[in-house]
């Protein structure tokens, strides 16, 4: 979701690269900058499918166990990390948004949970210790990365053998296809849209393999109409 045990509690801390914010001349700064404009507005809007969202909470909630160092990548605003935390010994959740993890701390600092740990650091980039960790969680967040091969093998790496990459993403490429190639650019060069990559769920699970991950469940958790989102489970080998 580890060869390495994980840290106790009252003396675990995030690594230094998870806890220096994007620096003007980082790649990851223009992302941050984007998601950082609309962090407020992202924690305000109301989850779209909230039935399938706890569908997808209560999936998870099994694979996890409160012996578990967890990561998450591409945390957002936090919420999904507050549900889960409660069922791991730590987890980690991590956003390349300075404002995003802001409002995740007001939302720990309102209802703590010892567990978790919010920390400003980007998905493409080394988040954490080889083997730190037996699960990486990634939540609508896969197919908005930079490299998605980056990102998987920074996930892997971080993983304990054995471990869980444990995610749900929107393949873009499922959807009419006027929404990919034509609202989206359009959106984008106006500043309306992130980077996105225009994934189907062959592409995401043959991304993962080239990794070295083994497929262990592929879902979809959706209760309204078409489900673009898909969740995969897999293992790395150990």
């Amino acid at each position: 979701m580890d060869s390495i045990p994980p840290m106790p509690l009252s003396t675990a801390t995030p690594t230094p690269d998870a806890t220096r914010p994007p620096q003007a001349g980082d790649p990851a700064a223009r992302k941050a900058r984007f998601w950082d404009r609309i962090a407020r507005k992202y924690a305000a809007d109301p989850i779209a499918d909230m039935a399938g969202y706890e569908v997808t909470l209560r999936r998870v909630q099994g694979l996890l166990t409160m012996e578990q160092n967890v990561l998450e990548i591409g945390c957002g605003t936090g919420s999904t990390a507050l549900r889960l935390a409660p069922f791991t010994g730590r987890l980690l959740a991590t956003d390349v948004s300075s404002e995003m993890i802001t409002i995740a701390r007001e939302k720990l600092a309102a209802k703590p949970v010892p567990q978790l740990v919010f920390a400003v650091a980007d998905a493409d980039a080394l988040v954490a210790r080889p083997g730190e960790h037996d699960a990486v969680l990634a939540f609508n967040l896969l197919h908005l990365v930079s490299d998605l091969d980056q990102t998987l093998a920074l996930a892997v790496q971080a993983l304990r053998p054995g471990g869980l990459l444990i995610s749900k993403t929107a393949c873009i490429s499922e959807m009419n296809p006027l929404i990919p190639w034509l609202a989206i650019p359009l959106m984008r060069a106006i500043g309306k849209a992130p980077h996105v990559l225009c994934l189907d769920a062959e592409t995401l699970q043959a991304a993962m393999v080239r990794q070295g991950l083994e497929i262990e469940a592929v879902e979809r958790h959706g209760t309204r109409g078409k489900d673009i989102r898909v969740f995969i489970v897999a293992r790395k080998p150990g």
